[in-house]
């Protein structure tokens, strides 16, 4: 696990129920998984230039309540990205897709098909405030998965379909170990279902929850991107 920024923003307009101008503040989190021929990037955080200049960056006007970005390093500064084989997103957020445009282009995107068509389609853009110049523009190549996916071809990294928090979003399972991405921004959500107050489908969103809990109950350790009680960047066991 890696720290790539900090969000600061409402804690009402993240977790449905509480107050609206009281600001918290949320890690944003990347992950490397290695095996014997395999780095693979999961998400990639926020981009230096939007953290210098949100509004002018991402025109942020769409933001509720309070909002700053803070970061330290971006994932460039803190891994070799010339080693990594793969990149995985979980979803097309910014805050998970900004780093994308510091990964060699050689490196392929794997991505639900679903989110990268909505990544393309004018009103799923609007609707869940991806911005293309995040993903759009490069010869990047880009592999489309469908649902549920063997990502090795071995079972030792699946990719599991979770959407609602956006049309195609995804979980990544390593043993034991799954990282949600945005499922839910706080582990208590897989149980209370208090999503963000932005979504592209709740009711999806809350199936997915389910699962990942069902999971969790399995004996499997369920790591949000968000969560200030989870994140320990550093080796994680899986």
């Amino acid at each position: 696990m890696f720290n790539v920024g900090w969000l600061n923003v409402s804690g009402g307009l993240i977790r449905a129920g509480e107050d609206m101008e009281e600001p918290v503040r949320l890690p944003v989190s990347a992950f490397v998984i290695e095996t014997g021929d395999e780095r693979i990037l999961v998400d990639t955080g926020l981009h230096p230039e939007a953290v210098a200049d949100a509004d002018g960056f991402y025109g942020m006007e769409h933001a509720v309540g309070p909002f700053s970005l803070e970061q330290e390093q971006s994932i460039a500064d803190q891994i070799d990205t010339s080693t990594l084989t793969k990149v995985v997103l979980t979803h097309m957020h910014w805050d998970h897709v900004g780093g994308l445009r510091l990964i060699p282009e050689s490196v392929p995107l794997v991505i639900q098909r679903v989110e990268w068509q909505a990544g393309g389609d004018e009103a799923a853009v609007q609707r869940n405030f991806f911005q293309p110049s995040d993903y759009s523009g490069t010869d990047r190549p880009v592999v489309e998965v469908d649902g549920d996916h063997d990502l090795l071809g071995d079972g030792s990294v699946m990719l599991l379909f979770t959407p609602g928090h956006t049309p195609g979003h995804q979980s990544v399972q390593a043993g034991n170990l799954i990282l949600a991405g945005d499922v839910v921004h706080y582990s208590p959500g897989l149980d209370d279902h208090r999503f963000p107050l932005f979504g592209d489908d709740l009711d999806a969103q809350g199936r997915s929850a389910e699962r990942l809990a069902a999971l969790r109950d399995s004996g499997k350790v369920v790591v949000p991107t968000h969560d200030p009680a989870t994140h320990r960047p550093g080796p994680l066991a899986v």
